[in-house]
């Protein structure tokens, strides 16, 4: 018996490897939307890969939990590929390094200012540190990723007016910090 419309779901919960193909064949052109729709401002194909790899492999092991029709199947899945797209968002987001491309573009420099200035790097993210988790994120694609308030909102759920806050209280708080620091330099 091959997986069809109207059994992938029994068989799937039976762990029967065809109803996992029908699921990909039908299914990949929407989880691949909500994937790159999510993860497009990264730009690594790789990670959107494996992403998609992940919801497949996550509907495959809790297959056996689903409840409900096709419909409901259809709405399980593309919110298994939202958060597992989220989940990966959120981890490049915050192993985000600095590679060494933002300090050739002062190559001209002289080794103590390169050095001033990966110390400044440093500092930068220390303070941004700071920031609770989601502030931290919207710094990110705000002024690493160049995001507008509006795709920002629209990535992480939240209003305009929501990020525009954010924004306007992380700024304040890292200028506090800053303040602090510099005092903290001058009792040195």
């Amino acid at each position: 018996m091959k997986a069809n419309e109207a059994n992938y779901i029994k068989r799937l919960k039976k762990q029967k490897e065809d109803a996992l193909e029908f699921v990909v064949d039908l299914y990949l052109p929407i989880v691949k939307g909500i994937v790159y729709k999510i993860l497009l401002p990264l730009n690594n194909q790789g990670m959107m890969d494996e992403c998609m790899n992940d919801v497949f492999l996550a509907v495959w092991n809790h297959g056996r939990k689903f409840k409900g029709d096709s419909t409901d199947f259809r709405k399980w899945i593309c919110t298994i590929a939202k958060y597992k797209a989220i989940d990966y968002y959120r981890k490049a987001s915050t192993e985000m390094e600095f590679t060494s491309e933002y300090m050739d573009v002062n190559a001209d420099l002289s080794v103590e200012d390169q050095l001033i200035l990966r110390e400044n790097r440093n500092d930068l993210l220390q303070l941004m540190n700071q920031l609770a988790p989601i502030d931290r994120e919207i710094f990110i694609m705000k002024y690493f990723l160049g995001l507008q308030t509006a795709e920002i909102a629209r990535q992480l759920n939240l209003t305009n007016t929501a990020v525009n806050n954010r924004v306007y209280r992380g700024k304040k708080k890292l200028s506090q910090e800053i303040r602090n620091f510099e005092l903290g330099a001058e009792h040195l």
